[in-house]
């Protein structure tokens, strides 16, 4: 419609005719002029012949408006133009052009009726739309009018009085920001006097205020302030929860955990402080650490400071050791107590607010959340012990191991045994630990040092068995191990370094934690460590018995043992099964054996040597060590056994070795015995420490662990016959091997407690195999006096000079008979002197009565197997001999029954044997020598038996010794 108006706007309102004059003379070309139109509908033109030439026009002709068809004409004609051709060309041109020229006039004048119509309706629009116009022109006329005379002035009253409500709001929000500014004072005030929750509170207050007027631009800025703030306030309040680290404050830890409360970070206030206390304890002991380092250095170089805390550890000297270590165990102490302090902080609060819920009121935290929280709380310090002690023994284990104490004097080394063992008391109290990583790394420097300290030792032991005299060392009659300060620790009720565990429970004493103890001040470390008695021992006697006088006096009172100690009341040890009996020995038995033991009234003297002492006093030394350190008491124990056995193979052979003992065939070293020694000599002697060079069997680490096999000193002399062959140096020897062997039994008990029980066979082996051997001792050692103390040779020698096949019954005894007991009464006045020098102990005095007995026996067999001829009278002679030399004996010795007896007795019968009953009785008794078997064959049986009984007897010998060779 809108094209219609501006087409008839532009050309106005013409006939179809004028307007089909108005056409472009290309559309003037198509369309007919009028007179052609009439010409065309005068024209009887057959339709259907006007269709066909409408179809013979060529498509291109109507495939668009702006199709040029006199150029596309052009371009058809050929090169080579034919006029007629062309002229034919242009009348179907023509006849084309007339026939649409003719269909296109019969359609516009086939609609031109509709078109005048339309053409109307377009004209009354026009006419319309102009009235139109003139009424809205009218009216915003009108309204023009009504706003410059009414609605101008009374909104703009209205817009006033709104802007004027707006400032004044605006005003009291500006009043309020003002106020809001001024509060940074006041809380950098409140931060000054550590009042956390009042800064907190008032922070938050501010912050809820700012959000309220966060449409003003200025307010972006103070909120961001604020919150500034409020995070200053957090980091000064993470700094004073790590104070509380290291001395905790009731009140001031209150209110940090109000404040952190007020923020809701209860949680978070918690993972922090687990935090600082891993940072409290590293810088601590890196502080110490540091300071005893830099102070021992002398310099102020500050390498130190940069490096880690192991390689700093490695850099605390000896002299300085212990002081940084107590000073170490002082500082993690002060760390653990403020830990536990902070519990109790929260098993109290927790109470509390149990008990009145509403005390929380101050919370940000629901009471759900608060529950929540609480158990979070409770189960983080809980969690934390464990993690806390854990620190603790990493740093001191990497101090521990940091420094080399194989060379610490031994005190030294008890002192931090000590130290360490109070602190693993600590642990077990702290949070029920048994301290794995401390009692390792304990254990691995115990064993180093003890290693080392115990082959020094074992070094000393073997020069001081090198250069001992075997002197006797005066000791009171009363003396006791317990009285030595090595042995102090046993009679104390309990050691600092016990854990409570191992005290005996008691209903009554309620002995407090070292928690409780030290809640309010002080230090378990703060100890004095070296708190030992200055009483000094008392156990030597006066003047070492040099004066006759004091020697008396000493020893008048033999009857009375008021002053004997409980163990030296007991039996002597049995000879044979080196077994204490349970029973006291009565006053009328000391009386009864007071004449056979060669004492002069010394009988409850102990005999012992210096080494003897040391060796007691090294034990003593050892078993404190084990004590305080548990971990390594088989160790320890394997240690004290090699001293003992070291001491046993010292006496054994010093005194016992001898060549002759299996020639002589008295079983003088029982198998137990010689299983012992051979044990000792394999695990502990060094048998080619005089070589240069190491055999295949002796690898340098295990010669490391052995000893060289001592030698005795050249100041004794077991070789003169006026000291009866060094008796006296034997029997300090042998009786100071007793003494310590019944130390180490009275000992048993107390290092049975301390043997882990996987380990106690090994202890009960070295009790049975090894100490309880320590008195079978006396028998190789006393066996040579008594071989070399009587004359023998003599003896046999005058024997042979006697006539056996007399033929009437003598009633006089032989010479050598008179002989053998004045060597034995000889060999008794020697004993005698000998005693003035040294106690005899009885069982001493009987082996070498036995010895003695035993080798006269033998030898009077011997002698009577050397006869060639021989009587019964001879026969006779001979068990007469031999009865006068028992009457005589007995009253030499109280040695009960006569050792041998029957070996002689038996012997002499054996002349009366027939042929039969000779055969039986050379298979019962081996006891008795080849060359003895074969004289009562060829003597006693000789003429009474023919040559060949006597080959089958003296055959049956023959075999009886073949499998002794």
């Amino acid at each position: 419609m809108q094209k219609i108006k501006s087409l008839m706007s532009r050309q106005g309102l013409k006939s179809p005719q004028e307007s089909m004059a108005d056409m472009s003379p290309v559309e003037n070309f198509r369309i007919p002029s009028k007179e052609e139109l009439r010409e065309l509908r005068e024209q009887p033109i057959d339709p259907q012949a006007e269709q066909e030439i409408i179809d013979s026009i060529e498509e291109v002709y109507f495939s668009s408006d702006s199709f040029d068809m006199v150029q596309y004409e052009l371009e058809k004609l050929p090169p080579d133009l034919n006029l007629q051709e062309l002229e034919e060309y242009r009348d179907k041109l023509k006849r084309q052009q007339a026939a649409v020229s003719k269909k296109v006039a019969d359609l516009i004048l086939e609609k031109q009726p509709s078109y005048v119509k339309e053409l109307e309706r377009v004209t009354s629009l026009q006419t319309n739309l102009q009235l139109a116009a003139v009424i809205c022109t009218n009216a915003r006329r009108q309204l023009s009018f009504a706003k410059e005379g009414f609605t101008e002035a009374s909104l703009g009253l209205l817009a006033n009085q709104r802007r004027r409500q707006l400032l004044t709001g605006l005003l009291k929000s500006l009043r309020t920001i003002k106020t809001l500014q001024r509060t940074d004072v006041r809380l950098s005030e409140m931060l000054e006097e550590e009042d956390y929750p009042g800064a907190i509170q008032l922070c938050l207050e501010c912050q809820k205020a700012a959000s309220t007027f966060k449409h003003y631009s200025c307010i972006s800025e103070l909120n961001s302030k604020l919150q500034d703030t409020l995070e200053q306030i957090e980091e000064q309040l993470d700094v004073a929860l790590s104070k509380t680290c290291k001395h905790f404050d009731v009140s001031h830890y209150t209110k940090v955990q109000l404040a952190y409360s007020l923020l809701g970070k209860t949680q978070t206030a918690m993972d922090q402080l687990h935090m600082h206390f891993t940072q409290a304890i590293h810088n601590t002991v890196f502080q110490v650490v540091l300071g005893y380092v830099e102070l021992c250095a002398g310099n102020a170089d500050t390498k130190f400071q940069k490096m880690q805390y192991k390689d700093l550890c490695t850099h605390i000297t000896p002299d300085s050791y212990i002081p940084c270590l107590t000073d170490l165990c002082k500082a993690l102490w002060e760390v653990m107590l403020s830990y536990y302090r902070t519990m109790q902080w929260h098993e109290e609060h927790d109470k509390e607010e149990a008990a009145d819920p509403d005390t929380d009121g101050t919370s940000n935290e629901s009471p759900g959340d608060s529950t929540v929280g609480r158990s979070y709380v409770k189960k983080k310090l809980e969690h934390g012990l464990s993690r806390i002690w854990q620190d603790v023994q990493l740093k001191v284990k990497a101090y521990l191991l940091g420094t080399d104490m194989s060379n610490f004097k031994y005190d030294d080394f008890i002192v931090v045994l000590d130290v360490i063992s109070r602190l693993m008391q600590v642990g077990e109290e702290f949070c029920g630990s048994k301290s794995e990583v401390l009692q390792e790394s304990i254990k691995r420097q115990s064993v180093n040092y003890f290693k080392n300290y115990h082959r020094t030792r074992l070094e000393e032991l073997r020069m001081f068995l090198e250069n001992e005299t075997w002197e006797l060392c005066p000791v009171k009659s009363n003396f006791s191990i317990a009285q030595l300060h090595e042995f102090k620790f046993m009679g104390q009720c309990r050691s600092p370094s016990v854990s409570p565990s191992r005290q005996p429970a008691s209903s009554e004493i309620v002995e407090l934690s070292l928690f409780e103890q030290y809640t309010q001040g002080g230090n378990p470390f703060e100890m004095q460590i070296d708190n030992k008695e200055e009483e000094t021992e008392d156990v030597l006697a006066s003047n070492g018995y040099e004066s006759d006088e004091l020697e008396k006096s000493v020893y008048q009172d033999y009857d009375s043992d008021s002053d004997v100690a409980e163990e030296l009341k007991q039996d002597f040890v049995d000879e044979q099964t080196g077994d204490i009996p349970a029973k006291s020995v009565s006053r009328e038995t000391l009386r009864s054996r007071k004449r056979s033991d060669y004492n002069l009234n010394k009988a409850n003297a102990p005999i012992l040597t210096n080494t003897t002492l040391n060796v007691i006093r090294l034990v003593g030394k050892y078993m404190q060590m084990m004590n305080i350190l548990k971990p390594i008491a088989f160790d320890v124990i394997h240690c004290v056994s090699q001293l003992f056995d070291y001491y046993l193979y010292a006496v054994y052979t010093f005194f016992g070795r001898n060549d002759m003992y299996e020639s002589s065939g008295l079983g003088l070293i029982s198998s137990r015995l010689r299983t012992t020694l051979n044990r000792i000599q394999e695990s502990l002697i060094d048998m080619e420490a005089g070589g240069e060079s190491v055999g295949p069997h002796g690898p340098p680490e295990e010669r490391k662990e052995k000893v060289p096999s001592p030698h005795l000193s050249q100041l004794v002399v077991l070789t003169a016959s006026g000291t009866l062959y060094g008796l006296a140096e034997r029997v300090v020897a042998t009786e100071s091997l007793v003494f310590l062997a019944e130390q180490f039994e009275l000992l048993q008990p107390h290092l049975d407690t301390m043997m882990p029980p996987a380990k106690k066979p090994f202890l009960q082996q070295f009790y049975s195999q090894t100490v309880s051997t320590a008195s079978e001792l006396r028998k190789p050692t006393y066996w040579i006096v008594a071989a070399k103390a009587i004359d023998y040779e003599q003896m046999l020698l005058l024997m042979a000079g006697v006539k056996w096949d007399i033929k009437e019954i003598m009633s006089q005894h032989n010479v050598y008979v008179d002989v053998l007991l004045k060597e034995f009464e000889q060999f008794n006045k020697r004993l005698g002197d000998v005693s003035r020098q040294v106690r005899i102990p009885l069982p001493v005095s009987n082996v070498l009565w036995e010895h003695c007995i035993r080798l006269a026996n033998r030898t009077l067999v011997e002698g009577y197997a050397n006869v060639k001829k021989c009587s019964n009278e001879g026969r006779a002679l001979m068990q007469l001999d031999f009865q006068q030399f028992l009457m005589k004996l007995e009253k030499l010795t109280d040695l009960r029954p006569i050792p041998d007896k029957e070996f002689v007795e038996t012997y002499i019968k054996a002349y009366y044997l027939t042929e039969n009953d000779m055969e039986q009785f050379i298979k019962n008794h081996r006891e008795y020598s080849m060359k003895q078997l074969a004289n009562l064959v060829n003597v006693c049986l000789g003429s009474h038996i023919n040559k060949k009984a006597r080959q089958k007897l003296l055959a049956a010998i023959d075999d009886i010794d073949r499998p002794k060779r």
